[in-house]
C-alpha cells in the first residue's frame, strides 16, 4: 500500500517520531512523510509511535491508499524532498 503519514506532536516528542518515520517512509517536507509500506511494516511502525506518543497531546493521521493508479502529486513553492525518493 501507499501511505501519506501526516502529524502535529509535541516539540518535545518531535524528532523521536520524525526518526521513527524515515525507518518506513520518504519524508517529504515538515510533518509529511510518504511511501510505499506492507501491511506488517504499517503495523510496526504504528506501535513504535504508540510508544512514544500522547494520545492527549499528540496526532498523527494516516492516509492509505490501495493503489497509486489515481495518486497525483503537485506541489507548488519550495519542494523539500529530492525527486529521487518519490516513485
Amino acid at each position: 500500500m501507499y501511505l501519506i503519514m501526516v502529524y502535529d506532536i509535541n516539540e518535545k516528542r518531535v524528532n523521536k517520531v520524525l526518526k521513527i518515520g524515515r525507518k518506513y517512509l520518504n519524508w517529504m517536507q515538515n510533518s509529511v512523510l510518504e511511501g510505499e509500506i506492507t501491511r506488517a511494516k504499517f503495523i510496526k511502525l504504528k506501535n513504535e509511535l504508540k510508544s512514544i506518543t500522547k494520545k492527549e497531546e499528540d496526532s498523527i493521521i494516516f492516509y492509505k491508499l490501495r493503489t497509486m493508479r489515481y495518486f497525483d502529486r503537485e506541489t507548488m513553492g519550495v519542494q523539500k524532498a529530492l525527486n529521487e525518493q518519490i516513485l
